[in-house]
């Protein structure tokens, strides 16, 4: 029986806790500083699988606070990890397909070439493949429901609202999985998915067009012999 620990209290850390009802810690609540590495035997003691939830998204030109939170952090809970004998769920992102190949498949090569966002991201994911003893690395996208924005960006990918995204998450961490595993439902635009929950939504025209789409196949395989497809 495994020990859960959640870490954050972002869109998607919310949204695991309350699926599944797993501990989660906090800056605001506990006072857990994830750039701390010092603080990680006192907060993650007791606990056989850590859950990455935390991470920098808002200002994409801020490079000092993307490497920070979405890179160095996560070496820093990398080593702790494999120094404990600790499992690591890391939460990565779609975004490091952008400028790739057209579904994308886990053992294509993402190619950054958009901001210090995908950068830090990108650098993390390669650090977890590269030292990390024991992890579950999870490329995905989502929104809140309903969709939060005024207008849809020009993109095409497997993104989801976020209580869909959190239950196949679900799957893959209570199914034991292990590796890289693209998360997501069937391909669309994001005017298409956002016109699931808000009708009227218009495209902004002025994005330029972005393909994060990703192969499914390794998550729909694991599926399907855990019974969950």
């Amino acid at each position: 029986m495994h020990e859960y620990l959640i870490l954050g209290n972002g869109l998607l850390g919310t949204e695991l806790k309350q699926q599944t009802g797993w501990k989660a810690i906090t800056r605001e609540r506990d006072r857990f500083d994830v750039l701390n590495s010092y603080l990680f035997g006192r907060y993650m003691k007791g606990y056989d699988c850590i859950i990455n939830c935390t991470g920098f998204t808002k200002d994409h030109s801020d490079k000092y606070t993307n490497l920070a939170l979405n890179y160095k952090a996560v070496v820093d809970l990398v080593d702790y990890c494999n120094r404990q004998g600790k499992k690591y769920v890391h939460i990565s992102t779609d975004i490091v397909y952008a400028g790739s190949v057209h579904s994308a498949s886990e053992d294509d090569v993402p190619i950054h070439a958009r901001n210090w966002y995908a950068y830090s991201k990108l650098l993390a994911d390669g650090y977890v493949q590269a030292v990390c003893e024991d992890y579950l690395l999870i490329r995905t996208a989502f929104k809140p429901r309903p969709f939060p924005h005024k207008v849809a960006v020009n993109k095409v990918g497997n993104f989801d609202y976020v209580d869909v995204i959190t239950g196949l998450i679900v799957e893959l961490i209570e199914g034991g999985a292990s590796g890289v595993y693209n998360v997501g439902t069937k391909l669309k635009t994001m005017l298409e998915h956002a016109r699931e929950t808000v009708p009227d939504i218009e495209l902004n025209t002025d994005s330029p067009p972005i393909d994060v789409s990703m192969d499914l196949s390794k998550m729909d395989s694991f599926r399907t012999k855990a019974g969950n497809a």
